[in-house]
């Protein structure tokens, strides 16, 4: 019973993030959105106190529950590990904690995190991780972080097809945090050592593979154990059941310090990982291919019949540029997830993941395909993490996050080529006018009233690179 419920709250958990993540109606975020804000590291770096205490009771009274039912690439896990399992009738067995792993990345994890290198804490956040797998799916761009996408979900898959949970409590910082509060839980499942016959059906069942049978002892480790309950309808005799069992003795044998260093296993696994590696870099690579090939079809044009229209060349700014809502370039990328959610949610095609190592697969605002309209507030509505606050379309209005430049030399209206004033035109906030500069009418920009939503940027006529450009700002106004 315990195990059906499980596995219905986890189904409605993952699909409604799946939802999230590949929504083309853009209506499922005022429903669904609550279940991105509950996840562990986003409400972390929100400072949401509520939802990170919540967490931790939930932990220290049932378990990691968070794990099984909440975490979207947890659910993901266990269902590609059923489908490679369900055939087997021994697919696990119990082996020692990787203590070495497992607490040197958390240690390297928590000092990023504090230090700010975002690059390394978006790389192993388990949500920000199955975001990104989604949103290279619902917008293939090309770019490094579809092949991190691309190289994560394989690794990802490998490790539950073999080992279950390997990824979860050896890699996992999230994981790792929530196990030192699960050893504690209040709710654990127990084995009666009278009743256990050493059948193994219990260690065999634990895709944490943190049950370990003999005849000289019975435990569960219980800082790996994720509460999915696959262990009490193996057992045939009653040996198992969950229940209250704060400070039983006997059961906690699952110490950090009883885990050991499993160094030796490392030889016979070396060949498969160097497998999966070479796999994920050609699977990644032909993602890019594709992808890239995708972008330069879709952004052809012709002109008249007769010549190709370039597209739009992509910029390396002096400043990037961020959303509004995010007060400052700083504060933006050094608390942001990479988890795609606003990318994907963008509805003008203005947000897409970095490639600059320095915020690699964070957000960046480029207007190639469009502008940021001021009527539109969508990333500030759905990110997870707070670091685009919440505005209103008044207040967006009111911020500049950036300042057009003009190019006089590239300018067709400046150079006397013809007579443009797209850029005067379309600009929604009045900030651009065309004066007489040199016998012919060029754009002159008001940076007091600029805003940086791009929009000159976008319609200016002239190829690869506008004529006029935005810039951003290191912080908001």
């Amino acid at each position: 019973m315990l195990k059906r419920i499980r596995i219905g709250a986890a189904v409605v958990f993952w699909l409604g993030i799946t939802l999230l993540f590949l929504d083309l109606t853009g209506v499922l975020h005022g429903y669904l959105g609550w279940m991105a804000r509950i996840q562990f590291l986003p409400a972390v770096l929100a400072l949401n106190v509520g939802v990170i205490i919540g967490l931790v009771l939930l932990t220290l009274v049932f378990g990691r529950v968070y794990c099984s039912v909440i975490c979207p690439l947890g659910v993901f896990q266990d269902g590609i590990s059923w489908l490679g399992t369900r055939k087997s009738k021994a697919p696990y067995k119990y082996k020692k904690e990787l203590r070495w792993l497992r607490y040197g990345i958390w240690v390297a994890y928590v000092a990023c995190l504090v230090a700010g290198i975002q690059v390394v804490v978006s790389l192993l956040a388990p949500y920000g991780a199955y975001g990104r797998i989604l949103g290279s799916i619902k917008h293939p761009v090309a770019g490094p972080t579809i092949i991190i996408a691309a190289v994560t979900l394989i690794v990802v898959v490998a490790l539950s097809l073999k080992g279950g949970r390997t990824y979860c409590n050896s890699i996992c910082p999230v994981g790792t945090t929530l196990s030192f509060f699960s050893r504690f839980a209040m709710f654990r499942p127990v084995i009666d050592a009278d009743k256990c016959k050493h059948c193994k059906a219990c260690e065999h069942a634990c895709k944490a593979q943190c049950i370990a049978i003999s005849k000289d002892e019975q435990k569960i480790d219980y800082s790996r154990c994720v509460d999915c309950f696959n262990c009490l309808e193996t057992c045939k005799f009653g040996a198992l059941s969950y229940k209250f069992a704060w400070k039983i003795p006997g059961q906690a044998g699952n110490d950090a310090g009883k885990a050991g260093n499993d160094a030796g296993k490392a030889g016979n696994d070396a060949s498969r990982r160097a497998f999966m590696a070479g796999t994920a870099i050609a699977v990644g690579a032909a993602a890019l291919k594709g992808a890239e090939a995708r972008a330069q079809e879709a952004a052809k044009k012709v002109d008249g019949g007769y010549a190709d229209v370039l597209p739009k060349q992509p910029l390396d700014r002096e400043i990037p540029i961020t959303p509004p809502g995010s007060k400052s370039v700083k504060d933006f990328y050094r608390h942001c997830i990479a988890c795609q959610l606003c990318v994907v949610e963008c509805p003008n095609n203005v947000l897409r993941p970095s490639s600059n190592p320095e915020r690699l697969m964070q957000p960046e605002m480029g207007y190639e395909n469009g502008f940021c309209r001021p009527e539109c507030t969508r990333c500030s509505e759905v990110c997870p993490a707070g670091v685009i606050e919440k505005i209103t379309r008044e207040e967006k209005t009111q911020y500049h996050i950036g300042t057009a430049q003009v190019d006089l030399q590239a300018c067709i209206s400046a150079t006397g080529k013809t007579h443009c004033g797209k850029c005067a035109s379309k600009c929604p906030v009045g900030a651009i006018h065309m004066v007489e500069k040199d016998g012919f009418r060029a754009p002159a920009v008001n940076e007091e009233v600029c805003i940086g939503c791009g929009a000159c940027e976008q319609y200016c006529p002239v190829r690869p690179i506008s004529a006029i450009t935005v810039n951003g700002k290191y912080n908001h106004v």
